[in-house]
């Protein structure tokens, strides 16, 4: 990506998100836009703390555990916050795949049911 700083409606259209996501994403201290009056610019470092912010929502952190997450780079350093994020990952993987399990077995009932109800109904 080129140096140069993107304004809030191409950072939104970039990332598929509203301005009021993004606003509070800057509330909440997990980006730090440059400010020229009232004119928001997004330079490359928040661009990375973007896709990493929006990375992490998908795989199921909290907006509070990324936030603490990308503060132990800025604390701490790269070694702290890759052991942290191994320490998530781990926690994560666990939470996901027991949901993997709850939604299998759902699936399985769901799937029973119907054949049930097929047959119930190739009786009448």
């Amino acid at each position: 990506m080129a140096d140069t700083a993107l304004t809030l409606k191409e950072i939104c259209a970039k990332f598929e998100v509203s301005p009021r996501t993004l606003r509070y994403y800057e509330y909440i201290e997990l980006i730090f836009p440059q400010k020229q009056g009232r004119t928001r610019l997004y330079g490359p470092r928040e661009v990375a703390r973007m896709t990493l912010i929006l990375r992490g929502r998908r795989f199921g952190f909290s907006l509070e555990e990324i936030r603490q997450w990308l503060l132990i780079y800025q604390q701490q350093g790269t070694k702290a916050q890759l052991e942290e994020w191994v320490r998530l990952a781990d926690r994560q993987l666990a939470e996901l795949s027991q949901q993997k399990e709850t939604l299998q077995a759902s699936i399985a009932d769901l799937a029973a049911l119907r054949a049930q109800a097929m047959s119930e109904i190739g009786k009448l």
